[in-house]
């Protein structure tokens, strides 16, 4: 019998945000994700998952940053390096309407072995790759 997942798979990733409301429009509207849900879950806290698409796999939670040492990691969870990497199939369309709603990219769009990729950064500044594997 075969099951709907595997035994283990990797299912939500935390992403240190400075305000929920602000994250939820910049991954909707710029990255065009979808928002799985949006929970109270006690005063100023709330439980948000975002996702490129509701069947993509891993999910995104969205917390808000609550004491000096979440608010000092809050778009540095990698100490610079690229922290996520998002994968499409239409790399023009995709960069085309991030540009469009002010994703700011730290470089052109390149060619390399495993597919076409560009650096950008989400609104906190973490580092993501936009790829479409070769």
């Amino acid at each position: 019998m075969t099951q709907p997942f595997p035994s283990r798979h990797l299912a939500t990733v935390t992403l240190l945000v400075h305000d929920y409301d602000e994250a939820i429009r910049f991954f909707t509207e710029a990255l065009r994700f979808d928002l799985v849900e949006d929970t109270p879950r006690g005063p100023d806290k709330r439980w948000v998952v975002v996702a490129p698409s509701r069947d993509a796999g891993a999910t995104l939670l969205l917390a808000k940053a609550a004491n000096d040492e979440q608010k000092a990691a809050v778009g540095n969870q990698a100490a610079g390096r690229v922290f996520l990497f998002l994968h499409t199939q239409d790399f023009a369309a995709d960069h085309a309407h991030m540009n469009a709603h002010g994703v700011r990219f730290v470089e052109a769009p390149r060619d390399e072995a495993h597919g076409r990729v560009a650096i950008f950064l989400d609104l906190c500044g973490n580092r993501w790759d936009l790829l479409e594997p070769a």
